[in-house]
């Protein structure tokens, strides 16, 4: 039987990273007893092997859960677990808008961190009633008293407010969910009750095409009925809709306040767009619900397949991840040395990486990226204003007036004992740290301002490995800014290789070609003739590196005898190898672009 409206609740956790988001939402399942016994295993929402083996969540889950709380009213509790990582921070902004409600879980020990911060705020912009769970009181490391305190003082929420629990062992889960009851306000509908149903997500079933996750924010939708979407004014008949328990489970159909899932007779991934609104043909809404702002990617990488023949394949996987993951972009390209491929677009790092291993563990595609790289914005000496996102792409220097480079303001929380190390840092990266702000008795946190492409790749690892992991952080992007940067090229035996072009600052140019090079020369393999390995900027050569010709021995046949035969046969191989060193071409061998590629630092 259906529950009424106002028996139903939605919400999610939000957290930082690792502060207990997934396990709480196991002992959740296992206190309404949505899993039975058989079924139970630890991170069970995360449901892709990648997830499991990081440890982090990648994608949001929802989950509809039974609980007859202590007055003796049932009611349907629908969770999204949610992302910490910076990079998925989308996925946190497109499920908080399918709520009414939020878990801030904070770690008892760690307190509030640089993530913790950044997910409430999303909240809040969606009004979202918050409910603070101080998680992890079984550790012997908890710090009560200072969790308390930064409560009040960092987020701004009373002492009395929060709840204690262990996810661990299941202390405080009842309290948590009879404050979701009590606190979390239920679904509001709209008077006309037409059907109007939010595509927060989706997915492809290679059985059954598209399945959309929905929020139903009005109306009913059942098996048979013909629907609209409004981006594409497209038509279909509902072939299924049902509810994750956690698993896909078909019901009836969906009212007022559901989350659950609509099949319908799409057969292509492009078919539905997030943010989109389902409405009923015959009856339908007047306008679409408000969607999510658009997402822009903001590392660019080439992704080529190793092997050439796998190009319509891995468009058609590319195709079939970006369904599910509005933030990835691509786009066709080619490459001198690497073929046909793709320019990818992506949050961040750890977000490339789990595209990329996506790809090589879902589609068994083996693919190979190229040097990450942002969007610059690039002023040619007309006036004539460029979006450049590929170091090939970028005019000649004498035709370009200003280079402005993306800027993303970071904040960074840390033990203060850190505090020199991390200005430090900040500073080796081109950075500026504008304001330093006091947590607590123990820790700091700083507002920096640093260029995109200086923290693509070893910032976060530096910054754990300075502060003995115990540094956050979070950034959002902050304008623009000029820059000196130059195009750096890397020549092989006098041929300019495309693959391993990048935008750089001046000052930095000389030392990242210098280490190139070094990378470059230890795994291409040696020819018969010397080869030059050269960085250079606008025809200028700034670092060299030669891997030594290999020798044949030519006076092996030669025993004994007049020398002069021996230096014959030497100047014979000699005028060879000037002769073959004028038409050679170096064939770098594929080995060799994915050991320097894939190093990627």
């Amino acid at each position: 039987m259906a529950i009424s409206t106002e028996f139903k609740r939605n919400f999610s956790i939000i957290a930082h990273i690792d502060h207990g988001k997934t396990t709480l939402s196991d002992r959740l399942l296992e206190f309404t007893q949505t899993i039975s016994e058989r079924d139970k295993q630890d991170q069970l929402l995360d449901a892709m092997d990648l997830e499991r083996e990081k440890g982090i969540t990648i994608k949001s889950h929802p989950v509809t859960m039974k609980y007859t709380a202590k007055n003796g009213q049932n009611y349907e509790l629908n969770l999204l677990d949610t992302p910490g990582h910076v990079d998925f921070s989308y996925e946190v902004s497109r499920s908080l808008a399918a709520c009414d409600g939020a878990l801030l879980i904070v770690d008892a020990a760690q307190g509030v961190e640089a993530q913790t911060l950044a997910n409430m705020h999303l909240a809040l912009e969606q009004k979202l009633e918050i409910i603070p769970v101080i998680n992890k009181i079984d550790l012997p490391s908890t710090n009560l008293p200072r969790v308390y305190r930064q409560l009040e003082e960092v987020i701004c929420i009373p002492r009395d407010e929060a709840i204690l629990c262990s996810a661990k062992t299941g202390v405080g889960i009842e309290d948590i969910l009879e404050a979701v009851v009590a606190r979390i306000p239920c679904p509001k509908g709209y008077e006309d009750n037409k059907l109007r149903a939010l595509v927060f997500d989706s997915v492809y079933d290679a059985y059954r095409g598209v399945v959309s996750y929905v929020r139903m924010a009005s109306g009913t939708v059942s098996r048979g009925m013909k629907v609209k979407l409004f981006a594409t004014n497209e038509t279909y008949e509902v072939k299924e809709v049902g509810i994750f328990t956690p698993k896909m489970q078909a019901t009836q159909q969906l009212n007022t306040g559901d989350v659950g899932y609509i099949i319908a007779n799409m057969k292509s991934a492009a078919d539905v767009k997030i943010g989109d609104t389902y409405t009923n043909l015959i009856d339908p809404c007047d306008a679409p619900l408000d969607g999510f702002k658009e997402i822009n990617p903001m590392v660019f990488s080439g992704v080529y397949p190793v092997d050439s023949s796998d190009y319509e394949a891995l468009k058609a996987a590319m195709g079939k991840l970006q369904i599910n993951d509005a933030a990835f972009s691509f786009m066709g390209e080619s490459s001198v040395a690497l073929g046909f491929g793709f320019r990818c677009g992506f949050l961040g790092l750890l977000h490339m990486e789990i595209i990329q291993e996506r790809l090589r563990r879902e589609f068994n595609m083996d693919v190979i990226s190229t040097y990450p790289s942002v969007i610059y914005k690039v002023t040619k000496t007309d006036g004539e204003e460029l979006m450049v996102d590929n170091p090939s792409l970028l005019p000649e220097a004498q035709l370009i007036q200003e280079i402005r480079e993306p800027i993303v303001k970071i904040f960074i929380m840390i033990p203060s004992e850190y505090i020199g190390d991390i200005m430090r840092l900040v500073m080796e990266k081109r950075g500026e740290v504008n304001q330093t702000e006091t947590i607590d008795d123990t820790r700091v946190m700083l507002t920096c301002r640093i260029p995109m492409a200086e923290i693509l790749v070893d910032f976060n690892d530096k910054l754990k490995s300075s502060t003995r992991g115990y540094g956050s952080m979070d950034y959002e992007q902050d304008g623009y800014q000029a820059a000196k940067l130059v195009k750096m090229e890397m020549v092989i035996a006098t041929e300019p290789v495309d693959a391993f072009s990048m935008i750089v600052h001046s000052n930095r140019a000389e030392a990242q070609g210098r280490e190139l090079a070094g990378k470059l020369r230890n795994v291409i393999p040696r020819q018969l003739f010397t080869v030059a390995i050269q960085a250079c900027i606008g025809g200028k050569i700034i670092a060299r590196e030669s891997i030594s010709a290999m020798k044949k021995n030519v006076t092996a046949k030669c025993y004994g005898g007049d020398v002069t035969r021996k230096r014959k046969l030497l100047e014979k191989q000699k005028e060879g190898k000037k002769r073959m060193k004028q038409f050679g071409r170096v064939n770098i061998p594929q080995e060799a672009f994915i050991q320097v590629l894939k190093s990627g630092d």
